[in-house]
């Protein structure tokens, strides 16, 4: 494997990496870049190999969401608690929380129920028809008008101002906004924000429970597509998975802090707008 494809992997892993949490689909980017530019599927002498890239490449930036709320998993499988109880017998978990509620593994599973299921039964679906750029462009737009709609018909004053405050009933709805995510172009993010803003989650706790609903869903469909396609791959593609990983680690790493504070400032609508402009630029490049 040559420079110049490394080099085409760490251009991927950057464009999943500065994408992954802003709700612009990272997927339908790299789809986009890829189909248009960099060709990869000619590079790794398989359209599965290829595909499985991207989806694997996103565990990259799921070691940088462990990374940024290691402390809230923690919480959530109870390692920090019991260590805290050990400690300082409890004192520090009601102080830190003021004694109320902290969010449950069993709420960030029954988030993940909806997605869950239907990415298994569609999977092959997906991976076979939908790993274009034409199809892209149609998720793109769709997921800006919800988006649209979410800041246009959400709650002006949230119920819900912090991710500990969700219910089971939100959590699952949530989930089943994340089903539209399946669709490339979509967005995760992008979807379950929308969802919870419209359920009265304020932009913020909306964003925190879709990173860490982000962690399993995305882990697990990682974990799916490299053991269907393990037959595809050789020793000569591991030099690119590994640059694609590398790079979509440090460039999540970057953004994820960046997009947690801007997200209650400027909200849903310029992330809409963006992907309305970039739908209609690629669109004119790609029919013409």
């Amino acid at each position: 494997m040559e420079f110049i494809d490394l080099i085409k992997a760490v251009v991927l892993g950057l464009v999943e990496g500065l994408t992954e949490f802003a709700p612009v689909s990272s997927t339908g980017h790299m789809i986009i870049v890829d189909d248009m530019w960099l060709k990869t599927e000619q590079l790794l002498h398989s359209k599965y190999v290829a595909n499985t890239f991207k989806v694997v490449v996103q565990l990259g930036s799921i070691l940088a969401v462990l990374v940024v709320f290691r402390e809230r998993f923690m919480d959530l499988l109870g390692i920090s608690r019991m260590k805290r109880r050990g400690e300082q017998g409890g004192g520090a978990a009601a102080s830190r929380n003021g004694g109320g509620p902290r969010l449950k593994l069993a709420q960030v599973l029954v988030g993940l129920v909806p997605a869950g299921i239907l990415g298994v039964l569609l999977e092959d679906y997906v991976d076979e028809y939908l790993f274009s750029t034409a199809t892209v462009l149609i998720g793109l737009v769709i997921g800006a008008l919800l988006m649209i709609a979410a800041d246009r018909f959400g709650p002006k004053r949230p119920a819900v101002e912090s991710v500990d405050q969700i219910t089971y009933r939100q959590a699952f709805t949530i989930g089943l906004f994340q089903c539209l995510s399946i669709w490339p172009g979509f967005s995760r993010s992008g979807s379950t924000i929308s969802g919870g803003v419209l359920l009265g989650l304020s932009h913020r706790a909306a964003a925190d429970f879709t990173f860490i609903m982000a962690v399993p869903i995305m882990a697990g469909a990682s974990g799916l597509s490299l053991l269907k396609n393990w037959e595809y791959f050789t020793m000569d593609a591991l030099p690119f998975f590994i640059a694609g990983f590398i790079s979509a680690f440090v460039f999540a790493l970057l953004s994820i802090r960046f997009f947690l504070k801007l997200i209650n400032r400027i909200r849903l609508v310029p992330f809409a707008v963006y992907r309305l402009v970039l739908a209609a630029v690629i669109g004119a490049l790609y029919f013409w």
